[in-house]
Formats: structure tokens, sequence, C-alpha cells
């Protein structure tokens, strides 16, 4: 991976992710993947995508601060949009919502080969209370 660019991969990939082109994942997630530890598959990634933005279809993903060590790239973004539909266990409102985002992904031969994230439940219950 000696000419391979892990920034560049990863603005590509959020370029993908906030254009909700997610028939575009075959670019960046490997066929067979660990999600949050478990065996996931591509298709699992694009279904779980494919949630969020029915939930929250203006949802967009807002890179703060990337950190890249070998293969393993970490990101705190945050998440922007209005939900819809029930999401992470919180019921729409009508009122727009940022939360953190935390993410960790390890990248093999040119794809995600390991995907995990946390968002941050709490701040969404206290936005949508009002």
């Amino acid at each position: 991976m000696s000419d391979f660019d892990i920034r560049e991969f990863y603005d590509r990939y959020c370029e993908a992710l906030n254009a909700h082109e997610f028939d575009r994942m075959d670019e960046f997630v490997a066929e067979s993947i660990l999600s949050h530890g478990r065996p996931a598959t591509r298709a699992d990634v694009v279904a779980a995508l494919k949630s969020i933005t029915d939930a929250v279809p203006d949802m967009y993903w807002e890179i703060k601060e990337v950190a890249i060590h070998g293969e393993t790239l970490a990101c705190h973004s945050v998440n922007h949009g209005t939900p819809a539909k029930e999401w992470l266990g919180v019921a729409p409102t009508g009122a727009r919502i940022e939360i953190d985002e935390f993410a960790l992904y390890r990248i093999r031969d040119g794809k995600f080969v390991q995907m995990s994230n946390v968002h941050d439940a709490e701040a969404l219950k206290k936005q949508l209370a009002g």
C-alpha cells in the first residue's frame, strides 16, 4: 500500500456517503469485513447506511478530525440531519440534530476490512426532547 493514500481514500468515501451514493460502496468496502467485531458483508454495510438515511434523509457527515496509523484510521465526525423516523431509539420531532460520531476503520488492499462506530445517542435524545 505504499502508493495508497488513506486520507484521499477516506475523503472519497465520505463524498460518496454525503451524496448517499451507496451503490459506490464496492469501491471502499471489502466483500467480507468485521463490523463492530462481527463478521459482515458489504451488503450489510450498505443496508446499515440505507437504514440511517431512511431515518434521516438529509444526513450529512461533517469530518472534524482524522488520525491515521498504519492501516488504521480513526475519525471524529458530526452527523447533521433531521430525523423523519425513529433513529438510535429516538422518535423524530421535526428538529434538526447534530451529534458526535467516532469511527475506527482498518484498511487493507485499498478497502475497509474492519468498521466500527459509536454515536452520541444521549445528545440525540436531548436535542429531540427540546
